[in-house]
């Protein structure tokens, strides 16, 4: 199977959804794709292993994507292997009152990873551009300044919030996290058959929503609004990694390796070495365990 080179989905220039594959044709059937699979799980828990102790980076995974595009599986074979105390998942729903009480960015600061942790968005602050964006009527749950019904949602109101989720990833970067994030890059059919599969499989029925059909009408706008904040926030420090979706064995593949490739440019990810002291001791240390 052709090697994974995570620059062919980085996200460096203007991209156009519409043009880019949901589907990644490889010789390749679902068998080899879980064995390559497996293997960089293990890496990838190995390495976190070695991140926890060396304790100066976080790693923030971002996902997102149309509803049925696979995330909570993705996420669920791609960090099975790791320690639970290294990982940890957050699902971003609609905003509670709590929530609401602060703006917008703040849960999703409070749910950053510790240094030496993994942490996955499974769906994002992108939201908050993206659902918003489609629905500004939202906004005014915020109950901001200045806004007291939807004509007041300007252009400049979305390019200022563009630049704050800029920002907040450049400020979290600079501090010590690494950040990834991912589109999955699925079809309107593919979603079509997904849809249906729920639908027609009884052990998948509690996976529809009649919401999902409401949220499919506004296919175009969401594309619409997902190449334009993949665009203005695709950076050095942040990228947008666009994954082919119609396959999802092949779309968690992609993730892990890239995930995986990613990390192993931090060369100074290392184990750390024992004190001088301690070292020079450690015949005597055994010496002592070794005694009944």
């Amino acid at each position: 199977m052709k090697s994974i080179d995570p620059k062919d989905f980085k996200v460096t220039d203007k991209i156009k959804l519409s043009k880019l594959p949901t589907l990644l044709k490889v010789d390749a059937d679902d068998d080899e794709k879980e064995e390559k699979l497996d293997k960089v799980q293990a890496k990838l828990s190995d390495l976190q292993d070695v991140m926890y102790a060396h304790n100066k980076y976080a790693v923030l995974i971002c996902l997102q994507g149309m509803d049925t595009s696979g995330k909570d599986s993705l996420i669920r074979e791609v960090f099975k292997e790791f320690n639970p105390r290294g990982v940890v998942v957050h699902s971003f729903k609609t905003p509670n009152s709590s929530e609401l009480e602060h703006d917008y960015l703040w849960r999703h600061y409070i749910a950053l990873p510790e240094k030496g942790k993994f942490a996955i968005f499974n769906r994002t602050h992108y939201e908050n551009v993206l659902v918003t964006r489609v629905h500004p009527e939202y906004i005014l749950s915020e109950n901001l300044p200045d806004i007291n019904s939807v004509d007041d949602i300007t252009e400049e109101f979305w390019e200022e919030r563009i630049k704050q989720i800029n920002n907040f990833e450049k400020h979290i970067a600079q501090n010590g996290t690494i950040v990834m994030k991912f589109f999955l890059h699925l079809s309107k059919e593919e979603q079509r058959q997904r849809l249906l599969r729920r639908l027609e499989e009884e052990k998948h029925n509690w996976k529809f929503s009649p919401g999902d059909l409401k949220e499919r009408g506004y296919w175009d706008e969401y594309m619409k609004y997902y190449e334009e904040a993949i665009n203005k926030t695709s950076t050095s420090h942040a990228p947008w990694y666009i994954v082919p979706a119609d396959d999802k064995e092949m779309s968690r593949y992609i993730v892990a390796k890239i995930i995986w490739e990613e990390m192993k440019t931090h060369t100074d990810i290392k184990e750390p070495e024992l004190d001088e002291k301690t070292a020079m001791n450690i015949e005597l240390y055994k010496k002592e365990l070794g005694e009944k």
